[in-house]
């Protein structure tokens, strides 16, 4: 599976963004999917995971009430819509394909996006 992410780039604290990531290949739908964040200059983190059915949702607490993640099985594509945004949610953000269901750890993921990149200004 081969991921790539847009739809990041400049916003306003209290803006909002959307970011999709678009897989290719037959076997999105096997996957359960997720999006990380890199803060400049600190480690990865967890932001959501989504079940494969799009039955099941999980999300950091630092995001929870704000982001919303979903799934388009038809169209490959995984989103993530941010409200609300603060300046510490700038940094990096990768979406992910899942091998195991234990989402909040890196080691969990088989396969990355290339990442795009998050700025809120306050």
């Amino acid at each position: 599976v081969q991921l790539q992410a847009s739809g990041g780039g400049l916003v306003q604290a209290g803006g909002s963004l959307r970011l999709s990531c678009a897989a290719s290949g037959r076997t999105f739908s096997t996957y359960d999917m997720g999006w990380f964040r890199q803060p400049p200059g600190k480690e990865r983190e967890f932001v959501a995971a989504i079940s494969r059915s799009s039955g099941s949702t999980y999300y950091a607490d630092s995001v929870k009430g704000r982001f919303t993640i979903s799934r388009d099985n038809a169209k490959n594509t995984v989103y993530l819509q941010l409200n609300s945004l603060k300046p510490e949610d700038t940094a990096v953000y990768y979406c992910a394909a899942y091998w195991r269901s234990t989402y909040y750890y890196t080691g969990s993921v088989a396969y990355w996006g290339q990442g795009t990149l998050v700025t809120v200004s306050s």
